[in-house]
């Protein structure tokens, strides 16, 4: 079941109830976790194949930076609101296929592989959410259309600069799981391991670039958390109790700095893991309708 927050607080909030923080595998289970869900060794993931999106897909070179392809699939209305779907770390575009395969009516949908991963370049990671959220700015409409953003994960993080950056630009957020407190973000010691230049060089380049995204990553949201409040769209939270990867303390540490925004909605899946993309489908749609909607 979800639960959404009471209209009558202010900007649509409501506080969770105090809860102890819940363990958490740490980051470096986070990434194995997500890499072995797109291998098909985990969840399962989407049900639409890669055959079916390539045709989807688009490359970006112009006013990026150097040693930067930016690769995307797009798909739907071109002359609607356009939706930018970023995936977590690892991932790539492909993780989105069945939003692509089946878009909302009306609307365009894009996603991206991010820097550092899927078809896009550089090989090497690229731990900035600054420098990430660059490349969701790239595939900004042209005109005035409205633009919706959503980020799963990391990817939460990556669309939340973006829309801080960005915030007469930006329609709605929504943030899936999203992690975005620095204080639940812990560096598991086998990732130090994991970034020597010896041991590197035999990863996959997705793990290994996510690896440098993840030991990055704390500093990077502590200078995000003073921009949170610059954020004026409409923000829509949806995360599963049960997310043992991003612990849903997080919807506490947003909703307490997202005081900017013109409302924020908050969904809770009972008995829900991090995998909200694959395994609630339904409600992820909801919470795309609803950014789409321009009141609150």
């Amino acid at each position: 079941m979800s639960r959404k927050a009471p209209q009558s607080m202010p900007q649509g909030r409501y506080r969770l109830q105090p809860r102890a923080r819940m363990a958490t595998r740490g980051p470096l289970w986070s990434a194995l976790a997500v890499a072995l869900s797109a291998a098909g060794c985990a969840p399962p993931g989407p049900q639409a194949t890669d055959l079916m999106i390539e045709p989807l897909r688009h490359r970006l070179e112009r006013g990026l930076a150097a040693d930067t392809v930016l690769s995307y699939l797009k798909a739907g209305n071109q002359d609607g609101p356009r939706v930018i779907l970023v995936h977590g770390t690892p991932g790539s575009a492909s993780a989105w296929a069945d939003y692509l395969t089946q878009p909302p009516p009306g609307v365009e949908v894009l996603a991206l592989d991010r820097p550092g991963f899927g078809h896009s370049g550089p090989a090497g990671a690229v731990t900035g959410l600054a420098e990430q959220a660059a490349a969701v700015v790239a595939l900004f409409p042209l005109d005035d259309r409205p633009v919706v953003l959503l980020g799963h994960s990391l990817g939460g993080a990556i669309v939340a600069r973006v829309a801080a950056d960005n915030p007469e630009r930006v329609m709605s957020v929504v943030l899936l799981a999203a992690s975005l407190d620095p204080a639940l973000e812990k560096i598991h010691p086998l990732q130090h391991v994991g970034s020597w230049a010896l041991v590197s060089r035999l990863l996959p380049r997705a793990l290994r670039n996510a690896n440098a995204e993840l030991m990055a990553l704390q500093p990077e949201l502590r200078a995000l958390g003073e921009l949170l409040p610059r954020i004026r769209g409409k923000v829509v939270i949806v995360h599963g109790t049960l997310d043992d990867l991003v612990p849903v303390a997080n919807v506490e540490y947003m909703q307490a700095r997202l005081s900017g925004a013109r409302c924020v909605h908050t969904t809770l899946l009972a008995g829900r893991n991090h995998f909200l993309p694959w395994n609630s489908e339904v409600a992820v749609r909801e919470a795309i309708n609803d950014a789409l909607e321009p009141g609150c």
